[in-house]
């Protein structure tokens, strides 16, 4: 570093420290970073920095983490800016994946790169059925028939391959084939493939891919849930939350993990209320509301998780579509188009909170809602502390091209942190928030002031 301006010998001295940190984070733990760590390349001053010899270093000892920074750079080699910065990260995992003693832990010792690189054909595959579907005239169930009609005729060496591939998702996972009686369509403007895939194992997997979607928005929001969802647990506190893994693979096309479910809409549209679905699966005429204590405690805390995380995070188009229930009382959201603030809906109320939700936990003057407000401030506190990985985590993004990120990263950034109320002590934030479920609610419920009535209208 001699020839090198004090500025310059300082960086990297502060990069290197940065690095010997990361060196110290287990695998669980610096795969909730690395969409960031890529994105951080983007300020490397070197074509082989110190960053992407160890990201590559660590994938080599990690099947996850080497299929997913795999993604992650060749996304964004499509970025002019910064293409040469990720072409070069790109090459360096080429070739020490090419090695010839590094190879797949698997009976054919296939070599990684090699692995991996099939699952990009597969995406290519999957892109042309989605094309083909659509073009079919008629409605949905036709569309359907042609996916199943594609998957044993001329596309029959999607039904098995001709080896084994790693799951884009879930990496560990061998997928073998996809199995077409159980393929199907969602009915929506861009007809999303829901797949079922067979694997080595002889089991399956079920994963919705999508074209035509810039998903990367959502790939992030789901990142935050599962980091959110692990500074819970090192507090000891399981929401019971569900973070479905996401991945985006180009800038208009992705995969998403399926998870059995059933939305708020349909529940309510055959079964009038959340407490009378959960009754199916959970009946216990002991139990509050003739339900199993446990199903309504899972339903109770996840409700809670998701209302602490969507307040933070600002989601915006809350309905009854997206809003999930899983049959053992757990609750989701999905399709995250809208953060940080924004909502194309005027007036959206303070925290994401229908009052279908507080009907099923016996209304706002139950003891079990005042559990569910317990859980919510005692979750927003812990997080708080973590307040700085959170927004440190969205500056590295605020180059990434995501669409509520990149309009104004500032102005965004800035609204999340506000939403920590950094200002005000643990004792302060629960009133705070004790407060935002109060107004929240209390929206929901007819009263004749204007402001209430807008708020109705929200959820209508």
């Amino acid at each position: 570093m001699g020839d090198q301006p004090p500025e310059a010998a300082y960086l990297l001295t502060v990069r290197a420290y940065a690095v010997s940190v990361l060196e110290r984070a287990d695998d669980e733990e610096l795969q909730c970073y690395l969409l960031q760590l890529v994105h951080a390349l983007r300020f490397e001053r070197s074509d082989k920095s110190r960053l992407s010899i160890f990201l590559v270093q660590r994938s080599l000892r990690n099947i996850e983490i080497a299929s997913f920074l795999r993604w992650y750079v060749a996304l964004e080699l499509h970025d002019p800016a910064y293409a040469k910065r990720f072409y070069c990260t790109n090459e360096i995992l080429k070739d020490n994946m090419n090695c010839e003693d590094i190879v797949v832990e698997d009976e054919e010792g296939t070599k990684l790169w090699r692995s991996l690189s099939r699952q990009t054909k597969l995406t290519t595959h999957l892109c042309s059925i989605t094309r083909d579907v659509r073009n079919v005239r008629g409605g949905i169930q036709k569309k359907i028939d042609k996916l199943r009609q594609l998957l044993c005729g001329v596309l029959s060496e999607q039904t098995y391959f001709e080896e084994p591939i790693r799951s884009p998702l879930a990496p560990n996972v061998l997928i073998t084939g996809i199995v077409p009686s159980e393929s199907s369509i969602f009915k929506s403007a861009l007809h999303p493939l829901r797949l079922t895939f067979r694997t080595e194992n002889g089991g399956s997997c079920k994963i919705i891919f999508k074209k035509g979607d810039d998903i990367r928005q959502d790939q992030l929001v789901v990142q935050m849930v599962s980091l959110m969802d692990r500074l819970l647990k090192l507090e000891n506190m399981d929401l019971h939350l569900t973070p479905y893994r996401v991945l985006a693979t180009g800038h208009d096309e992705g995969m998403l993990e399926f998870i059995a479910s059933s939305s708020l809409a349909q529940i309510l549209s055959e079964h009038r209320s959340i407490i009378n679905y959960l009754q199916k699966f959970h009946p216990d005429e002991d139990g509050p509301f003739g339900i199993t204590a446990t199903c309504l405690e899972t339903f109770i805390k996840s409700c809670a998780g998701y209302s602490v995380i969507t307040y933070i995070l600002g989601i915006g188009d809350r309905h009854l579509d997206n809003l999930l229930l899983r049959d053992d009382g757990r609750l989701f959201h999905v399709d995250f188009g809208f953060i940080l603030g924004r909502d194309p809906k005027p007036f959206p109320p303070p925290m994401k909170l229908c009052k279908e939700m507080v009907e099923a936990m016996g209304g706002a003057e139950s003891q079990y809602y005042t559990r569910f407000k317990s859980y919510c401030c005692e979750a927003y506190n812990i997080l708080r502390k973590s307040s700085n990985l959170v927004l440190n985590l969205f500056y590295l993004m605020a180059r990434s091209n995501i669409p509520d990120l990149a309009s104004d990263p500032e102005k965004g950034i800035l609204k999340l942190q506000e939403k920590f109320r950094l200002d005000l002590d643990d004792e302060g934030a629960i009133h705070f928030f004790q407060d935002l479920i109060n107004e929240s609610v209390s929206a929901l419920f007819p009263q004749m002031v204007e402001t209430i009535h807008r708020w109705a209208q929200y959820w209508r």
